[in-house]
């Protein structure tokens, strides 16, 4: 039997802002934090420095790059108009060339600083695509310089954001309170200023001759830069603009 609150006419539908639910992100913050502290162990136990874990984070933007495709592509807002997801046939490709180029400067910086006996070569790619041919050869070095171990730690934080992306953006319903242009742009502010970040802590570490010490509190602030990022872009994502007349209508 359906209830009514007083004073609501009989067979009215109440606007319900649908938001991500309650502690709906546990599973994918805990994932953040253990892919997050992966890396500790590298530190701890292997001997990574702080190049290593430089080298790691810049494979994490290629994670980051994949899962933002991803988040672009789902993009659903209420109503779809049919020109969101037409723009996605544009926005998908100029990602891919504004954030891939993006990485592939990021690699040189890094490869440039911290392996400065790597050379980088755009592999004869033409034209304006040269910044790509530069792109894979730092990937290469980089991949060669990684630790075997690294596969781990990358591959539990491919899986982390994952799970993000299956509770927070399709499960917790973020995916129908934006639109495929903000999700495009949205990794830049959290991969500049982490990276900016990590880059100097990294730089100074490798001045005092990388102590382990340095190296695990460089990893534990960017955890929790992590989850100060992952804990706003939520938050953000589950407020609906316009009130409840853009939210769906739900019969209750």
């Amino acid at each position: 039997m359906k209830r009514r609150t007083k004073g609501e006419a009989p067979g009215k539908k109440r606007s319900v802002v649908a938001g991500p639910p309650e502690g709906g992100d546990r599973f994918s913050t805990a994932s953040l934090i253990g892919a997050n502290l992966t890396p500790l162990v590298g530190v701890l136990f292997f001997g990574w420095d702080a190049a290593t874990i430089l080298v790691v984070y810049w494979a994490e933007n290629l994670i980051v790059g994949f899962y933002s495709i991803l988040r672009t592509v789902l993009a659903s807002v209420q109503p779809e108009p049919a020109a969101a997801h037409l723009s996605k046939l544009f926005l998908v490709p100029l990602f891919c060339v504004h954030f891939g180029g993006f990485c592939a400067v990021h690699g040189v910086f890094v490869l440039h600083f911290f392996y400065p006996e790597a050379k980088v070569d755009d592999l004869g790619w033409p034209g304006p695509l040269f910044i790509f041919g530069d792109g894979v050869s730092v990937a290469r070095h980089l991949a060669e310089n990684m630790p075997a171990g690294a596969i781990w730690t990358l591959v539990s934080l491919f899986v982390s954001h994952g799970i993000s992306l299956v509770e927070n953006y399709l499960l917790g319903g973020e995916r129908r309170r934006t639109n495929p242009a903000e999700q495009m742009f949205r990794p830049y502010t959290r991969v500049f200023i982490l990276h900016v970040t990590i880059i100097f802590g990294a730089i100074a570490a490798m001045l005092l001759g990388t102590p382990v010490a340095l190296v695990a509190i460089l990893v534990l602030i960017k955890l929790c830069l992590d989850l100060y990022f992952h804990r706003r872009s939520h938050r953000s994502a589950g407020q609906v603009p316009g009130g409840e007349g853009d939210a769906p209508e739900i019969e209750t």
